[in-house]
């Protein structure tokens, strides 16, 4: 499963984590370059985006909802907690519980 993380300077050990519940490939765009202000290209193959809510702007965070909408990839907003995250991700359904 592939999965593209929005936010953050470091994941820490969210990375370790997420390959727990079985992702095997992680795309980490911090949206904090000028590049990313214009847009953030997202894969295809991505099962779910996860996006940092504390870690980036309005703006960037409706530029990857459309991106990810119009590519029909799920959309998870969360804090950069494994908690918040965890849970964010069961009520989705995106990994088992």
């Amino acid at each position: 499963m592939s999965v593209v993380i929005v936010g953050g300077d470091h994941l820490g050990n969210i990375e370790q984590k997420l390959r727990l519940m079985g992702v095997t490939e992680l795309i980490h765009v911090t949206g904090r370059k000028v590049k990313h202000k214009k847009g953030i290209r997202l894969p295809q193959e991505a099962a779910f985006v996860l996006v940092f809510t504390d870690y980036i702007n309005h703006m960037t965070a409706l530029m990857v909802k459309d991106a990810a909408k119009s590519l029909s990839i799920p959309t998870v907003f969360a804090k950069r907690s494994w908690s918040s995250i965890e849970s964010c991700l069961k009520v989705g359904g995106l990994v088992n519980a």
